[in-house]
């Protein structure tokens, strides 16, 4: 737990470097300069993770996670849809659990060996969400969102994916997409770019 008695998260944050200057200043603050957008993305899943904690089984429940969080273009995600699900071309998330030994088909993320899925810390290891700026910048209009609200959409579809959500029929999406809902709109994103109302 952290010190504040909410759950703890130790977050890797990345954001390509060759992201178009337009997107970034549009993401801020979930992009623009490393350590800010990483904290903003930290306080948000621990957030996304305590609330979510009466809904998981008890092999996911824990007081401190771990997990990363990477924002690329849309070659880098394209590649990864490739190789990691046969599937040509962009998409917009793509999540890799480690705690899920099939989802979409695919193996789980594989750990570093002598590791279990609790880390050196005691943090569960969940695995990594990907999201394509590039993507989201492009459907947000579709969706109705502007770009943060739909990086806020993907990040909470990759974060349930890594906690073993899945939408292999309609029920399932609509249950999954229900929850989505809830998280996003625990945040409050103002038009400033802070955020208020955090869970």
């Amino acid at each position: 737990m952290s010190e504040d008695g909410g759950i703890a998260l130790d977050l890797a944050f990345s954001a390509d470097p060759g992201l178009a200057p337009d997107l970034v200043e549009a993401a801020v603050p979930w992009c623009a300069g490393p350590e800010a957008a990483e904290a903003h993305w930290q306080q948000l899943l621990a957030g996304w993770l305590q609330h979510l904690q009466a809904q998981l089984p008890p092999q996911l429940r824990a007081p401190a996670y771990s997990l990363g969080l990477s924002l690329v273009n849309d070659s880098e995600i394209a590649a990864l849809n490739s190789d990691w699900r046969d599937k040509p071309g962009p998409t917009d998330v793509l999540a890799f659990a480690a705690q899920d030994n099939d989802l979409d088909g695919t193996p789980a993320m594989p750990l570093p060996p002598g590791h279990d899925a609790l880390g050196l810390d005691g943090a569960l290891e969940l695995g990594d969400i990907v999201i394509s700026l590039e993507t989201a910048a492009r459907q947000a209009p579709e969706h109705g969102h502007n770009l943060e609200q739909e990086l806020l959409f993907l990040a909470s579809h990759g974060l349930l994916h890594l906690l073993g959500w899945d939408h292999p029929d309609e029920a399932s999406l609509a249950a999954m997409l229900q929850c989505q809902e809830e998280l996003c709109s625990s945040v409050n994103v103002q038009a400033s770019g802070s955020v208020a109302g955090q869970p």
